[in-house]
């Protein structure tokens, strides 16, 4: 039973529902709901009756990232041990969500910053409100853009010239830039029920097939074009073994839909 300490978390049916919950201060983080985060996304592994996942934040904002006093202050007091410890902390939140095998929904709406938009980066779609403002704003503390694996996602997915640009500039990017350039699925208002509504759909599909389309999604990236093209053939012919392709099959030759088990 997960019982987080740091957010509010609920369960609807096969869908958990994980809502940053500091309202009053736009749902920045800290050095313990980071980790509690981790190990969260690091459980679902082994939640196997929870099929998708939809990140939110309470309060009309998604994340405004890092607690300036909570974290920001004490980061420049640290040394190098201490430092390399929390950096190595934030970028074991984005791998334990790429690790999970549900699909991770984010609902985004009003601020969505620094390690909020990585969190936003690393879900697997991203619905987001008109409102939304979205900004990898690590320069202007004095940091890098290079912030757990941004460097490596944000060009992926929106590419490599608007990337660099939002990693340098640290401006915001609109929800309809964002639309626009591939970083949103979707823009609605309200957001969170178009999320529920993915996140439902994609948890009565085959969810063991979804969670072999996601280690896909995420392992081809380092492979070449005939070797990915092999990944996948053993992949499938994995789901080809799953009675969730048996009864899509059933399904189709009795002419109704199919009722998926994950199984």
């Amino acid at each position: 039973m997960i019982r987080p300490k740091h957010f509010l978390w609920r369960l609807e049916g096969k869908v958990g529902v994980l809502t940053l919950n500091r309202p009053e201060k736009k749902n920045p983080l800290t050095f313990e709901s980071y980790a509690e985060l981790r190990q969260l996304f690091q459980g679902l592994q082994h939640e196997s009756a929870l099929k998708a996942v939809v990140l939110t934040g309470a309060g009309g904002n998604f994340c405004s990232g890092g607690d300036v006093h909570e974290i920001i202050g004490p980061l420049t007091k640290m040394q190098m041990p201490q430092l390399l410890e929390f950096t190595r902390l934030t970028g074991g939140v984005v791998k334990a969500m790429r690790s999970c095998p549900q699909p991770i929904v984010a609902a985004v709406e009003g601020v969505c910053a620094g390690a909020g938009a990585l969190l936003a980066l690393f879900s697997d779609l991203r619905y987001a409100k008109p409102d939304a403002k979205t900004a990898f704003l690590f320069t202007r503390v004095g940091l890098a853009g290079a912030d757990m694996g941004a460097c490596a996602m944000l060009p992926r997915v929106i590419g490599q010239g608007r990337a660099a640009e939002l990693l340098y500039s640290g401006r915001s990017m609109s929800a309809q830039e964002g639309l626009a350039w591939g970083f949103f699925n979707r823009l609605a208002d309200p957001v969170l029920p178009v999320a529920m509504e993915m996140a439902h759909s994609l948890a009565a599909g085959p969810s063991f097939a979804h969670g072999v389309t996601k280690k896909m999604l995420h392992q081809e990236w380092n492979a070449g074009l005939d070797e990915a093209i092999e990944m996948e053939a053993q992949a499938q012919a994995i789901c080809m073994q799953t009675k969730d392709f048996q009864r899509a099959y059933e399904a189709f030759a009795a002419k109704r839909k199919p009722e998926f088990q994950g199984d």
